[in-house]
């Protein structure tokens, strides 16, 4: 079956206009056909002005017929998008990939510019060792333009927790494995312990290596050695005795055999980073007590995510009580802290000090032998209930320092 023409073609049927169209062009009926098919392949859409269409009349059309110039045939480069904006767009692409890359090839003029700059830390000493750098920044120094004791307790707490995310234990709670998270049970520190060789000053790059081991049958012991990134000097030490404790009922508990299994994988078996301070911390009271600064209450941004005040407040409550005098001329040189209570945002608490009765036998590198001093400290509630004991020494400011530069074994090559 063959189509008829009329199905592509329409038919043409005079009307007054095509009748003034025969006319000028002069032909007959079948010029006329033909002049309007020729028309009509050279048409084109009207311009538009502002979105506005704009056309001509009939006889404005015909008029200008043949003073208007005949458009570019359609070929197949004329379809294709402007190329200007194609060219530009591949810039574009270019210039950002190159910029990206630049940031990433960036190397700093000084090598302690820019010393592990996402602060992820990395597991060294066959993975039993988390290992992480800081920086120190200009909001975290002092009077004496060096780093303050919150800024390096800081650093350890940061580390302690960050060990635990890169070991893969990291639950639902504050530095909880997902099997206590399951108990509802909590880390809490019972003892601290920190000597301070020297501190850090603004833009110094300090690395900090942390670890875990046993302590007895249900705590865990933490160390930090904190050094210089670029010298390996010895900076500060420090070791913590943590329990568990059940978060809703805030009572101690035992190690779970379950939670164990998780944990004494990543003990190390390795004596403890400083020798305990065995002296007993004295209870002191209004009789004994030589300076006491009363009304301090937490605030809430005191309080951790397990609700309770983070260990690092109570050091600065501790020192709230320290006389001007020692703070002038000297600087905390060690500390040892007994966490004894938690205390609540709505605790009203007293700091307490006085100058130490007990003064350890002198050393090559005693503190006192230096011109030091030692004072001891009680945190307490308003109701005399105790929250911290703790003892700290103190040097002259600038001494020469001497130290045990004890550290963690060797790693292994």
């Amino acid at each position: 079956m063959v189509a008829s023409p009329a199905a592509f073609f329409p038919s043409v049927f005079p009307s007054p206009s095509s009748k003034t169209s025969m006319m000028l062009e002069g032909g007959s009926n079948n010029s006329t056909i033909r002049a309007c098919l020729n028309v009509k392949a050279n048409a084109q859409a009207p311009p538009k002005i502002n979105g506005t269409s704009v056309g001509f009349t009939a006889s404005e059309s015909v008029k200008g017929h043949d003073e208007m110039p005949s458009p570019a045939p359609r070929t197949f480069i004329n379809q294709l998008p402007d190329w200007s904006v194609l060219l530009a767009a591949i810039t574009t692409v270019f210039l950002a990939a190159e910029k990206q890359w630049t940031l990433l090839d960036w190397k700093p003029r000084r090598p302690d510019m820019l010393v592990d700059p996402f602060g992820l830390g990395s597991i060294v000493h066959d993975g039993l060792v988390f290992r992480q750098n800081f920086s120190i920044r200009s909001y975290e120094i002092g009077a004496d333009r060096t780093a303050s004791i919150e800024t390096l307790m800081n650093h350890l707490q940061e580390t302690a927790l960050n060990h635990v995310r890169s070991a893969g234990l990291l639950g639902d709670g504050f530095g909880s494995t997902p099997e206590m998270s399951i108990r509802d049970l909590i880390w809490v520190v019972t003892r601290m312990q920190l000597v301070v060789d020297r501190y850090p000053s603004w833009a110094d790059v300090v690395q900090v290596d942390t670890w875990v081991s046993a302590s007895g049958k249900n705590g865990m012991r933490r160390d930090w050695v904190v050094r210089d990134s670029n010298t390996g000097e010895t900076l500060t030490r420090a070791t913590s005795v943590w329990v568990m404790m059940n978060k809703k009922t805030r009572k101690l508990s035992k190690i779970p055999e379950e939670v164990r299994r998780e944990i004494e994988p990543y003990f190390m078996q390795c004596e403890p980073v400083l020798d305990e301070d065995s002296r007993k911390l004295p209870k002191l009271d209004n009789s004994t007590a030589e300076h006491v600064r009363t009304g301090l209450t937490p605030r809430w941004n005191d309080l951790d995510v397990n609700q309770h005040v983070n260990n690092v407040k109570y050091i600065g409550w501790i020192l709230e009580s320290a006389p001007v005098s020692i703070l002038e001329t000297h600087e905390l040189a060690g500390i040892t802290l007994e966490y004894r209570r938690e205390c609540g945002r709505e605790s009203v608490l007293q700091s307490l000090s006085a100058a130490s009765s007990s003064i350890p036998g002198a050393t090559a590198c005693s503190v006192m032998d230096t011109g030091g001093a030692e004072y001891d400290h009680l945190l307490r509630l308003e109701s005399g209930v105790g929250i911290v004991r703790g003892r700290t020494k103190w040097r002259p400011k600038y001494a020469h320092n001497c130290h045990d530069a004890r550290a963690i074994p060797a790693e292994n090559t």
